[in-house]
């Protein structure tokens, strides 16, 4: 008897271990780029040992205005705020065309107010809610796509937009007036580009959206906006930003815990770790004279191509270690969202949405995603590099 109980705890234990390990395994597959991050500040951990200088390499501000953020737009979308905003909006056209435009516009501003990657996880849903419900399911692939752009190229005229604006602002301390200056010419580019794409391969065919009751609670809602205008605040300096690490949590903690449990810490975790590749990159002597070289030639090409490769954010980590021009850099992380799968994490969240409910479709939304990303980026890219030469 004995013998059998003490198997049977062995197997409980085993089948736990497991568990475990599938789903750590399964936690780094699904963040992928979080894990590549951690290989290279591992990898370069090897080349600059752990000192004291690697506290010095975290921006502490920028990882508190995004968690912040990030928790209270979890909380509006617990209340289904978004949603209900979204769907009053479209509901105000008939055909599919401005139905399509409006989602993209809906996406557009979304990603100014409460970041690219938020707004797809908030608006992608509403897209497929519209197109399945009205029997238009062949443009789920183009207003897919055109949400993607919306949103990584919405963000970019608001600091707290893309994460890698709200780290460029912080670290360069760039003046509000200043920042839209130098982003209001690629943002305009963009909403045309978009708008016009829209109107060329989206019918103005009839669409009826059916009526779904949705209550807001009043009282929650009221809340929320004013926690969210508290981090807008801390964004842009007006508050210290441990005050808002102090109120904000402690209040989600008591009235929505969940939206705690919600904020996308893979994307935190993953600043952390670009934080110490970039800070190790920098103190590398040969690399930082061969990326110095590189952006003096010309920083907006280079930032825009670097983020095919490496991605958006960890890019505006590494470069902004070895230049000062950070007008061009912050237009060049921008528009370099576009392109490849891997230029923004929101393409990855677009990706992932788009496959779940078309399976059998992916590499035809690839196929159409590239085409649009890179049209998109070669033209943003060449009128600009005229304003920066």
């Amino acid at each position: 008897m004995d013998n059998v109980v003490f198997g049977y705890t062995i197997n409980i234990r085993e089948d736990l271990k497991m568990s475990t390990l599938v789903s750590v395994k399964n936690f780094f597959t699904k963040n992928i780029v979080m894990t590549i991050a951690l290989v290279a500040a591992l990898t370069t951990s090897i080349a600059v040992p752990f000192d004291k200088k690697y506290i010095g390499y975290f921006d502490f501000k920028t990882l508190t205005c995004l968690f912040c953020v990030l928790a209270v737009v979890c909380a509006l979308k617990n209340i289904n705020f978004f949603y209900l905003l979204a769907k009053k909006i479209v509901r105000l056209f008939k055909n599919a065309r401005m139905s399509i435009l409006a989602l993209v516009y809906i996406t557009f501003i979304g990603s100014m107010l409460i970041a690219n990657d938020m707004a797809l996880l908030t608006f992608l849903p509403l897209g497929y809610f519209v197109l399945t419900t009205t029997g238009k399911q062949k443009h789920m692939a183009f207003t897919f796509i055109m949400q993607n752009i919306a949103a990584n190229l919405g963000g970019m005229l608001t600091p707290f937009g893309n994460p890698q604006n709200l780290y460029l602002y912080t670290k360069f301390e760039i003046a509000n007036g200043e920042f839209l200056k130098i982003m209001i010419l690629p943002f305009a580019m963009s909403v045309a580009l978009i708008t016009i794409c829209c109107i060329i391969f989206v019918k103005p065919e009839p669409l009826c959206i059916d009526d779904e009751k949705i209550v807001l609670d009043p009282k929650r809602a009221t809340l929320y906006l004013l926690l969210f205008a508290l981090a807008i605040a801390i964004v842009f300096r007006g508050i210290p930003y441990w005050i808002g690490l102090i109120i904000i949590p402690a209040i989600l903690f008591f009235v929505d815990r969940k939206a705690l449990g919600m904020v996308d810490y893979p994307l935190l975790l993953t600043f952390v770790f670009f934080f110490v590749f970039s800070g190790n990159m920098a103190r590398i002597g040969i690399v930082r004279e061969f990326f110095s070289m590189l952006l003096g030639k010309n920083t907006l090409l280079f930032s825009a191509m670097s983020c095919q490769c490496i991605s958006n954010v960890p890019s505006a980590i590494l470069l902004s270690q070895f230049t000062g021009n950070y007008p061009a850099l912050l237009v060049g992380v921008n528009i370099g969202g576009v392109g490849t799968l891997i230029a923004s994490l929101a393409s990855l969240i677009t990706f992932r949405e788009y496959v779940k409910h078309n399976p059998k479709k992916a590499r035809y939304y690839i196929r159409r995603f590239s085409v649009f990303n890179f049209g998109f980026l070669f033209i943003l890219l060449g009128t600009m590099s005229a304003v920066f030469i």
